[in-house]
Formats: structure tokens, sequence, C-alpha cells
């Protein structure tokens, strides 16, 4: 017996890390774990940059969603990024997320995630919040300040190239949330 179709998907659209970038980061983040005891670290492979989250979608939609990313994705060329330091959300002496930014020539990432905001708004409300670049490394059941040392931590990476965005199944769980790969659609070469 086949387990029934799930009503709903937690989907959304990213741009992974490679894994040396990753690798990098994850060292260079594990010493600091200490300074912010109340936080609940995300795992480094499920580190990612966001373009877009579409929430609870029915699974009939995924065709149209990736078919819509991909169309979004052909507008544009890969191009190349780098992670650039540690800050908070909202805010370092208020934070309740701790990220870190990821920046690109021209500000291709946000114009990637424009488009691809763009290409979702047939089922799929507009992102009204600006575009921030970056990956999650913890986030904070209470507000705490940033400690200096985090906040000061050099994670510039090496440039790496982004050449496709990824359409993800989220699956929440105990002690994090699950990401499975749906689709790889690829930006102009």
């Amino acid at each position: 017996m086949t387990a029934p179709e799930p009503r709903s998907l937690r989907l959304f659209v990213a741009v992974d890390l490679p894994d040396d970038v990753r690798d990098a980061l994850s060292v260079a983040v594990a010493p600091l774990h200490g300074s912010l005891p109340m936080a609940r670290w995300i795992p480094p492979e499920s580190w990612h940059v966001t373009l877009k989250f579409l929430g609870s979608a029915p699974p009939a939609v995924v065709d149209e969603v990736a078919s819509a990313v991909g169309e979004a994705c052909r507008g544009h060329t890969a191009f190349r990024a780098r992670l650039s330091g540690v800050g908070a959300f909202p805010s370092a002496r208020r934070a309740r997320v701790v990220w870190a930014g990821v920046e690109g020539r021209h500000d291709e990432l946000a114009s990637l995630a424009r488009s691809v905001d763009r290409a979702l708004e047939f089922g799929f409300p507009k992102e009204e919040r600006p575009f921030a670049p970056h990956l999650t490394l913890a986030r904070l059941k209470e507000q705490a300040r940033l400690p200096d040392e985090l906040a000061a931590l050099d994670v510039t990476s090496r440039p790496f190239r982004v050449g496709s965005v990824r359409l993800y199944r989220s699956h929440l769980g105990k002690p994090h949330a699950t990401y499975e790969l749906l689709r790889e659609l690829r930006l102009s070469d």
C-alpha cells in the first residue's frame, strides 16, 4: 500500500553554496556556537540563500512553479557571488536570526530574486520586503545582543559560481527542517 499524496507541500526557491564554501563557513562559525547558548544552529547541510519562500502549495502546481522559475532563470546569465560577513535580523542588538551575508557584483542575486518573484505572481503573493541575500546560521528563541566576536567574524569566501537555482520542499521536524530537492533550474550561460 502506498502513502496517500500530501494535500500541500511547503516550497521555496533557493541558491545553494558549493561544498568547500559551506565547509569553510562551518569551520569559521563552529567555535562561536557557545557565545549564543540560546541559539538553535542550523546544520551546514541546510544552508542556502532563499530567493522566494512559497509556503504551502498543492502538489499539482510543482510543474507549473518549476516551469515559471525556469523561465525566470533563462533571463539571467550565471554570475559569481561570495559570502561577506555576519549579521542579525532585526539588528545586532536585538538578534533573532544570525546570518551570513552573500554579495555579488551588480546585485545579481536581488535581480534574480525579483525575477523569480514576478514569475510566481500567478499563485503566490509578491514579496513586500526588500531582498537581503543571506543564509541563516542560527535562530534565537528570544532576542539577544549579537556577541562582538561573532559580529566581527570574517567569513568572506572565495567567489563562487551561481549557475542554477533549486526548487525545494521543506519537511518540518525536530530537531530541524529537512529539505527535499524537487528541481534544479539552470541560468543561461
